[in-house]
């Protein structure tokens, strides 16, 4: 279980106990840093594997209480049982029963009045206290929750005009000097059509989808050196993906199936899973941040969601859609999903919070279809309409808590014809959109008051041309059907 302290400065440090102590008014989970403010009662924290006992301790003692009261309450049923008899009587049937008999009903019915002046006042007394403790404990409990509340809201509001800021600092910093060249600094033959190309997350290591194989690259300052080989799928490769915390990648095919592929000490990769479920060619895939989560769309019209468990497996299927899914792009908080598709709508779509189920929250009707979307924060989104020189972009209504088309953003194109693989791409650290369309691909820098603008459009011979971006944002990787190679630019602010 890893779960970070959000105090102060203790530099996220893992939590590692909780504090017992009933007088104490620090924070309870602590770290290491946390220590010193437990100082006065040291005896009274115990370490999260000693937590368990602890807890299943109160639990028992709160049964013990329960039983004992549960054996009261058969003590005194077993009294009024022998009374019972005697709730009906009639002072008339005295000379029935004999003086020696009534006798012992007097002496009875004294002890009873004895036993209701003492034992049922101190019981009465103890109730009263017991649910006077337990009020107190749900009052208290219910006043934390609103006190962590607030907490929560005001460390929330805090990191928001944090991230604000630091977002404002970054845009102004990015203006400076943000005119872009691009040098070429090395080329690959590559006869085969590239489809699909990514980079991981240090820029070191490159894959490229030619045909229906993976060309495994070794990257160093702009210069490419092939390393491995993978012929695993039987069809073509129409998208890579690497995961955010280590340098294993996935790869979604024309035939159908998304294949997971572990990488060594030695980096050399082997399949590690393959994942059948699609009746159609998978068209576009997304990981979460802590890599336990694939989202998949497919020309088969669906939407897959697969989740890690010892082995990798589908968990829900979404069928909203009517046609070809284009592409997806997740919020920077995982719980928010856009795709397009040839259906001509825009979905949004939401994870709840109860059941992690995923759903549609709006659908968007467009006036043409587009191939490729993305998330620019969690109030905007850019979609780019089939093969029109204008890009729309969308704003959340704070109103409605619905998406709107707010603005159009004119961009090259100059081609009849384009296709969905090679996905807009959103660098927040650089403000910088890159948007193909038709035989351009567009850089677009977003400004500080959100506008965006074009800061430079390369045009290529047909609209065959797919790519990446780097994570850093200093190489542009593109292949083209006119080169026919595989070319790494870098960026060069001026």
């Amino acid at each position: 279980m890893d779960i970070r302290c959000t105090q102060a400065n203790h530099r996220n440090q893992q939590i590692i106990g909780c504090c017992i102590d009933s007088l104490c008014s620090n924070q309870r989970p602590y770290c290491n840093s946390c220590l010193p403010s437990h100082g006065q009662h040291i005896n009274k924290i115990k370490s999260l594997e000693l937590l368990d006992e602890w807890i299943l301790q109160r639990v028992h003692e709160a049964q013990n209480v329960q039983k004992n009261v549960q054996e009261c309450q058969l003590s005194l049923n077993s009294l009024l049982n022998l009374f019972i008899p005697y709730y009906n009587f009639n002072i008339q049937q005295f000379s029935q029963i004999g003086l020696s008999q009534i006798d012992n009903i007097i002496k009875g019915l004294c002890q009873l009045e004895i036993c209701e002046e003492i034992l049922f006042k101190q019981l009465k007394q103890s109730i009263e206290q017991i649910k006077y403790i337990i009020d107190k404990i749900f009052k208290k409990k219910k006043d934390q929750k609103t006190k962590c509340n607030q907490q929560i809201q005001n460390s929330e509001k805090k990191q928001f005009v944090f991230e604000q800021s630091e977002h404002k600092s970054r845009i102004q910093a990015n203006q400076k000097n943000f005119t872009l060249d691009f040098i070429n600094h090395n080329s690959i033959k590559q006869g085969d059509v590239c489809k699909a190309i990514a980079f991981n997350k240090d820029q070191t290591i490159v894959l490229a989808g030619c045909n229906k194989d993976i060309k495994v690259f070794e990257h160093q300052q702009g210069k490419l050196k092939q390393i491995q080989l993978l012929s695993e799928h039987k069809n073509n490769i129409y998208t890579l993906n690497f995961m955010e915390n280590t340098n294993d990648f996935l790869s979604g095919s024309q035939d159908k199936s998304i294949i997971i592929w572990q990488v060594s000490g030695n980096n050399q990769w082997s399949c590690q899973q393959i994942l059948n479920g699609h009746s159609s060619s998978i068209f576009c895939l997304l990981l979460n941040n802590t890599d336990d989560l694939i989202i998949s769309g497919s020309q088969d019209k669906t939407i897959k969601f697969w989740i890690k468990q010892k082995q990798w497996l589908c968990q829900q299927t979404m069928t909203d859609h009517s046609s070809h899914i284009y592409s997806l792009s997740l919020n920077q908080q995982q719980n928010k999903l856009i795709s397009c598709s040839n259906d001509s709508q825009i979905l949004v779509i939401e994870q709840s919070n109860l059941d992690k189920q995923w759903s549609v929250t709006q659908k968007i009707k467009v006036d043409q279809f587009g191939c490729r979307l993305c998330i620019i924060d969690d109030h905007s989104f850019t979609f780019q309409p089939y093969c029109k020189e204008q890009m729309y972009v969308y704003e959340l209504d704070s109103n409605t808590k619905q998406y709107r088309k707010s603005k159009e953003i004119t961009v090259q194109c100059d081609q009849s014809g384009c296709d969905c693989f090679f996905p807009q791409q959103y660098l927040k650290e650089k403000c910088l959109l890159v948007n193909k369309n038709g035989r351009h691909v567009n850089l677009i820098r977003r400004k500080e008051n959100g506008d965006f603008i074009i800061q430079q459009s390369i045009e290529f011979a047909n609209y065959q041309i797919y790519g990446r971006l780097s994570g850093d944002g200093q190489y542009l990787i593109t292949w083209d059907n006119q080169s026919k190679e595989i070319q790494l630019k870098k960026f060069k602010n001026l």
